[in-house]
């Protein structure tokens, strides 16, 4: 009984200490999505936006609208496709410089930090700019270096895509490089050196002793990576020109954004709006699910 008052009077102390982070973001996130779903079940376009014509309620019309269009099929598999490179590349990136961090000098952490940091600190607008040109067809210093100049590094659809993705791991890398090189400093040296009294290799010492300790921040940098990449906006209107060459390079967000701004349909942007945190969400407790099942403690 003591126990679990005890437990309880923890996790009542325990939401007392969130609660005002709890209050802050549904005030911040709240009313924007109420917004969103508002205006998805409205027929909303430009002439309600000026006035010209009253709202028209339409249900789950948008919805059916949007289920129906094989162009957002296309899409969706597009950027489920794309955000699952780069949450990839940009783990097996982090977690080799976290590594890699561990065990250099000092002088060439610093470095290697300072590097990170600043492709982190970098805006997503400068650093997609910068990456244009770099791979400039006529200009880039990369066409230059490889002997390739005239080649269109964003004409075809998986060199564009190859390419932006290159670069949402050049900028996202360094939060799990940091996240997972905090926790590696963090295990204790006597683990890893019972685990070599018993003669574990490095790789057994990895996979047995690092990796389960570590898996609470892999679950942290995972959900972060996937929310980051699945929601690209920026990179891929910045580098493809707003989708590509016949919209082959569009993304969730960007055809969000065709739909609402560039074809004046607010209501069915704002569709595509809902179906992507609806699917973010479910993502996100699908994985943390399966890590409960698994016995992991959160």
């Amino acid at each position: 009984m003591s126990v679990l008052r005890t437990s309880k009077g923890d996790g009542r102390i325990a939401f007392a200490y969130l609660a005002p982070a709890l209050l802050v973001l549904v005030g911040l996130m709240g009313y924007p999505i109420y917004q969103l779903v508002l205006i998805s079940l409205f027929d909303y376009g430009q002439e309600q936006v000026s006035g010209g014509a009253p709202l028209t309620f339409l249900g789950l019309g948008n919805y059916t609208t949007l289920l129906a269009d094989q162009r957002f099929w296309s899409v969706l598999g597009q950027t489920v496709g794309f955000a699952a490179v780069c949450v990839v590349g940009t783990l097996l990136v982090g977690t080799a410089l976290a590594v890699l961090a561990t065990r250099v000098r000092t002088w060439a952490r610093m470095v290697l930090f300072l590097a990170a940091l600043g492709a982190w600190a970098t805006p997503a607008v400068a650093g997609s700019t910068i990456w244009l040109f770099l791979f400039d067809a006529n200009f880039g210093f990369v066409n230059e270096v490889l002997g390739t100049t005239g080649f269109s590094w964003t004409y075809d659809r998986w060199v564009a895509f190859g390419l932006v993705a290159a670069q949402v791991v050049w900028c996202s890398f360094p939060f799990v490089m940091v996240t997972l090189y905090a926790g590696i400093k963090a295990i204790p040296g006597e683990v890893l050196e019972a685990a070599a009294l018993d003669g574990a290799s490095t790789a057994r010492t990895a996979t047995s002793v690092i990796l389960p300790l570590l898996r609470p921040l892999l679950v942290v940098v995972t959900i972060q990576s996937v929310i980051w990449d699945f929601k690209v906006f920026t990179q891929i209107y910045i580098m493809t020109n707003g989708g590509g060459i016949a919209g082959r390079n569009l993304v969730l967000n960007v055809y969000a954004y065709q739909q609402a701004f560039a074809a004046s349909e607010y209501g069915l942007g704002a569709s595509i709006g809902v179906v992507t945190t609806v699917l973010l969400l479910l993502v996100t407790l699908g994985y943390l699910r399966a890590l409960r099942r698994s016995g992991e403690v959160l």
